[in-house]
């Protein structure tokens, strides 16, 4: 493929701050972005263009597509239908099949699990009878989580006792779901994985993730995973990548168990650009950001390597409200994400404290 020269117009499906993001990674390098939301989001401010319209409205897809050269997406519950839409006039990158294996987790645990890589136990819920079924292959204890569009501790529902789980899958309304065995890790890791067009593969340093009430907290670079493990791990997220032939930036988030025979578990894969990974924009020459789209425009990979350790922490909600103490911070980068409105849980911001590498 021949690369995409300055000039031309990459667009991006979905209107919220990773969209935002990978539009401002864009500006350097002379791309300009096409937002196509269903309302008008974050990344419509900054974007070169934006077509607000239903995801259902295939004929508003096939005009957006039509406008742009290459297309990518910024979260993994475009329907099928609209990337087959735009599929059918520029190429989508990653393509729709990334998006078909990680928008249900059924799916998604069973293609990873299929080329050899461990998960978490799990068992289909789709009906209340199936209830006893679970928890015979599971035991009584792990978490339901619906099949589709659960994300930040959404769509959950922690089951101490095989008897609560009808219970557990009447409070999802009756989702089809899966029911996931608990996994006794020590703290979890994710790779950022970044694969170009031609088959290139590189990575970024492994994070170590904190969360709070489902939604991820801090990531801090570099994490206390040993070396030959850290290897592992990305090992594992090339292999997914090459898998679902893969374009652009791929999360893997895993669990690490030190004392198990099998010590680096997949909890999930986020077919995008990762929350994770946000630190990179700081600490590297090239964020996350920047390799996606270059990445998905046929460019060369930009260098992963980094230059700074680096705690990143997500504003969520009223955190924001703190950003001129953020910004009085020495070694601080605050990134705001122009939402009108701090709602609890929420996503607002995130800042990356840099210090020198160790």
């Amino acid at each position: 493929m021949t690369a995409l020269p300055p000039g031309a117009t990459i667009g991006i499906l979905g209107g919220g701050q990773l969209g935002r993001m990978l539009a401002l990674a864009a500006a350097p390098l002379g791309l300009k972005c096409h937002i196509y939301s269903d309302v008008h989001g974050p990344a419509c401010d900054v974007a070169a263009a934006s077509t607000i319209a239903p995801y259902e409205d295939t004929a508003a897809i096939r005009a957006f597509a039509s406008a742009v050269d290459v297309i990518t997406y910024e979260f993994e519950n475009v329907p099928l239908e609209a990337a087959a839409a735009a599929e059918a006039i520029k190429p989508v990158r990653p393509g729709p099949k990334a998006l078909a294996v990680a928008q249900d987790r059924l799916e998604e645990k069973t293609f990873i699990r299929g080329i050899g890589i461990p998960v978490a136990p799990f068992a289909a819920v789709d009906s209340e009878a199936s209830c006893a079924d679970a928890v015979r292959i599971i035991g009584d204890a792990g978490i339901l989580k619906t099949r589709r569009l659960g994300y930040d501790g959404k769509g959950q529902v922690r089951v101490k006792s095989g008897a609560d789980l009808p219970a557990a899958f009447s409070a999802l309304k009756g989702a089809p779901s899966v029911f996931e065995g608990l996994v006794p890790f020590a703290y979890e890791v994710s790779v950022l994985v970044v694969r170009s067009v031609a088959g290139d593969i590189r990575f970024y340093d492994i994070p170590l993730n904190t969360h709070k009430d489902g939604i991820l907290d801090t990531s801090t670079v570099p994490s206390p995973l040993p070396a030959h493990h850290a290897a592992r791990a990305q090992d594992i997220a090339g292999a997914i990548a090459t898998a679902l032939g893969y374009v652009g930036v791929l999360g893997v988030e895993l669990f690490y168990l030190p004392d198990a025979a099998e010590p680096l578990v997949v909890n999930e894969i986020a077919p995008r650009v990762h929350n994770s990974g946000h630190w990179t924009m700081d600490a590297c020459l090239c964020s996350q950001f920047g390799n996606h789209i270059r990445a998905v425009a046929g460019w060369p990979l930009g260098p992963t390597d980094r230059h700074s350790d680096v705690t990143m922490t997500n504003l969520i909600g009223a955190d924001v409200n703190a950003w001129e103490q953020f910004a009085a911070e020495p070694d601080t980068a605050v990134h705001l994400y122009g939402k009108p409105e701090a709602r609890p849980g929420r996503k607002m911001g995130h800042i990356n404290r840099l210090k020198p590498r160790r």
